[in-house]
């Protein structure tokens, strides 16, 4: 007798899971039957953890034409414009990363038999699997659910996985191990009634420590940084606690609410920061909805008032401290005795794989192995034996990373060799962990609807050539972090690395040519302590050489001990900004043809797409020139900035917004003037309210930033505002950019 998931799963699932799922297959039956709303269901559908993937839409780009993907269920959609057939992507949440053997067994199968077989590892410690269909989802939830895993509130605007230092309670300079603390608020927050009417998601962190990345803290909406204090001559732990941080398209450095929240305040703390942000955060503009912006605009005194006012009439929740209680009993268990290496013979490049692959624990005898995943993937195969290596020395002590690899925390010294050795009969022993090449990346075009250049061909190739001639690259440079984003949303988390890329694009001629922003100086330790900030956009397939110009300047012109980021800010941004000119040009389609695809796609930009439009076939056309004067104000807001001339830096920042509409807008209207009233009524009457210069999902998000800053000039101009509105005006001019190329350069793609 044939039975079902639900049936055999049934006493295995937690009771409010299973009802959850069962509620969501309901949703896809009143779906089918038309009886719920498309955009309902699609904001059901994205809380459950399943998410969209490019060409969903049913319509792809063959290189020649765009073409109609033919599903089964012909018009049923899944969401707005989301063919319900169209392969989709699923989101697992793991909060602070931690996994059981029996967790990744299971997720190897349901990868290999509902997905393409590979384990997609994200910054946020999630799980990605990709291409799975929808009408598999409930059962696919009930068997993650069976092993106490779930995907609900993975996407969507409610609280998204809370992350934590991988290496919290076995690091030699942690405050306390932060692990229970985020385990607590994950567990607290998942489904609670105070987290489901956000006009946007909340990301929360912990760190056990400052100096380090740890749980980068100062990038997240609420950030939470282990501290002791001490009371009465007692020890007494708490927080630190961050609110406004993130990053996205435009960067925002976390505020601190609180110097110092004993551990038994922080959920009811976060409970009342998220009424204030359910009550008082934007909810029609999604462009500016995260908690960042709420901060940003009621300033940090009155948004911490408000939490506070919120705080006294919080009713009261046994849960708040229930946890408390158990806070003593959490402890990880090895699976084997500590003991030291005792000079057994090692396989052949052991020491090298040891030397940056293996974290000595303050726990003597035992270390953490972080297991290099390069792209972040692997396979189902893998997992498994992974799972076998695990179960063998570490036990369940298993967790993933922000920079998309996998650490097996508490293996004991002695049996290093031999983890080495079954690691590396899997394909999972590569050297280089967290080193330069080492590097994070988007799924970009690859799979996601946002992506705009291909994150993960640039990342393989970087990789390639980097893992290629490792032994020789200069010891300056192996630290370096360097994160490849496919688009300027910075899921790649360009924004904090030492090296940074974004994907856009240029035009040459009718055509486009894949580009990537180049950013440089961001800080990864100190919890993301800074963010670098675009230099200039080179052509995709000279990346790798702009890259290796970069590094080499640096280790050939850098001062006794000078850290990336102290050259890039000595050398300044038109310096730096000169090391990539050279490669700025655009050639034109018939001197280099290599130009015109992207890495890992043999499909030559826009050859189908080449049209007549009012600047077709100049290579350098009107616009072309004036969008550069554009930019170049914009880089004169940067260095304004660097000057920390704040209120030049803004003003040349909306300037540079003006010039860039203006520049668009004289590709109809050649006689618009300088006046900035005129520019922007223009702009606005013949490329925003028609809708032309939208972006196809961000719509009008980026030609908002000029008309509010022209209709709301700030009163006061400080670092972050100045930041701010130069952030805003490299996203408006990358918006100008493509807007001219889909309209005049009748360039669709």
């Amino acid at each position: 007798m044939t039975t079902t998931w639900k049936e055999r799963l049934l006493e295995q699932m937690p009771p409010d899971l299973a009802r959850e799922i069962d509620v969501f297959e309901g949703q896809m039956e009143l779906r089918k039957q038309g009886s719920l709303d498309e955009r309902v269901f699609a904001e059901s559908r994205l809380r459950r953890g399943v998410y969209g993937q490019r060409y969903d839409n049913g319509k792809r780009h063959d290189g020649i034409e765009t073409r109609e993907l033919e599903f089964p269920s012909a018009d049923l959609v899944k969401g707005p414009d989301t063919r319900w057939d169209a392969p989709g992507m699923m989101r697992v949440k793991l909060p602070f990363g931690g996994l059981t053997v029996d967790q990744l067994n299971l997720l190897a199968d349901v990868a290999e038999e509902y997905s393409d077989g590979i384990l997609h590892i994200t910054t946020r410690q999630d799980i990605q699997l990709h291409y799975i269909h929808i009408d598999d989802t409930p059962d696919l939830m009930r068997r993650l659910a069976s092993v106490d895993v779930t995907t609900r509130e993975a996407c969507g605007n409610s609280i998204r996985n809370v992350t934590a230092c991988q290496i919290s309670g076995v690091c030699h300079d942690e405050a306390f191990d932060v692990t229970p603390y985020s385990q607590a608020m994950a567990r607290f927050l998942l489904g609670h009634d105070d987290v489901q009417d956000f006009g946007r998601k909340v990301k929360i962190a912990f760190s056990g420590c400052e100096q380090h990345a740890c749980g980068l803290v100062k990038m997240h909406d609420v950030g939470f940084l282990a501290r002791t204090v001490e009371k009465d001559g007692q020890l007494v732990k708490g927080f630190m606690v961050f609110v406004g941080g993130g990053l996205g398209t435009v960067p925002h450095q976390a505020k601190v609410l609180a110097d110092f929240v004993a551990e038994d305040k922080i959920l009811p703390l976060t409970q009342a920061i998220s009424r204030v942000f359910a009550r008082l955060g934007e909810k029609q503009n999604r462009n500016r909805a995260r908690l960042k912006f709420l901060v940003a605009k009621l300033g940090i005194e009155e948004f911490r008032r408000l939490v506070q006012e919120e705080l006294e009439t919080l009713p009261a929740d046994e849960r708040h401290t229930a946890y408390i209680d158990e806070l003593d009993s959490y402890r990880e268990e090895p699976a084997r005795q500590g003991m030291i290496l005792n000079g057994e013979p090692v396989p052949e490049a052991f020491y090298d794989w040891y030397r940056t692959n293996v974290y000595k624990q303050r726990q003597p005898g035992y270390s953490v192995v972080t297991v290099k995943l390069p792209l972040g993937d692997l396979t189902s195969w893998q997992t498994r034996q992974l799972a076998d290596i695990a179960a063998e020395y570490v036990g369940d002590n298993i967790r993933t990373t922000v920079e998309q690899n996998i650490v097996l925390r508490w293996a004991p010294d002695k049996d290093l060799p031999q983890i080495y050795q079954r690691l590396a009969e899997i394909g999972l022993a590569d050297a280089g962990a967290n080193t330069i090449v080492d590097i994070t990346s988007c799924p970009g075009t690859d799979t996601c609807k946002l992506g705009i250049a291909s994150s993960r061909g640039l990342t393989a190739e970087l990789s390639r050539r980097l893992v290629a001639k490792r032994a020789e690259l200069p010891p300056a440079i192996e630290d370096l972090k360097i994160k490849v984003s496919g688009c300027f949303n910075s899921c790649g988390q360009h924004h904090i690395a030492d090296i940074g890329f974004f994907g856009n694009s240029r035009r040459s001629g009718n055509h486009k040519v894949p580009h990537f922003q180049v950013v440089l100086g961001g800080e990864w330790e100190n919890n993301a302590g800074s963010f670098g900030l675009a230099m200039g956009a080179v052509p995709a397939k000279l990346v790798p050489d702009v890259l290796e110009t970069i590094t080499n300047a640096y280790v050939s012109e850098r001062g006794a001990d000078e850290l990336f980021q102290s050259w890039v800010e000595r050398k300044g941004r038109r310096e730096m900004k000169a090391l990539l000119e050279p490669y700025m040009g655009l050639p034109t389609i018939d001197e280099q043809p290599q130009m015109f695809t992207d890495w890992g796609d043999s499909r030559i930009y826009s050859i189908a797409d080449i049209g007549v439009g009012e600047c077709a076939g100049e290579v350098v056309s009107l616009f072309s020139m004036e969008i550069a004067r554009a930019e170049s104000v914009h880089f004169d807001a940067l260095i304004a900035l660097d000057e920390g001339q704040y209120e030049v830096a803004e003003q040349k920042a909306y300037r540079a917004m003006l010039l860039a509409a203006r520049a668009l807008v004289r590709t109809r209207f050649l006689d618009v003037g300088d006046d900035p009233d005129n520019i922007v009524s223009e702009f606005k009457a013949r490329f925003y309210d028609t809708e032309l210069f939208f972006d196809p999902f961000a719509k009008g998000k980026f030609g908002r930033y000029l008309l509010e800053r022209h209709d709301e000039p700030p009163t006061v101009v400080d670092k972050d505002r100045a930041h701010q509105t130069v952030e805003e005006a490299q996203l408006f001019i990358e918006a100008t950019h493509a807007a001219e190329a889909r309209i005049n350069g009748v360039i669709t793609s």
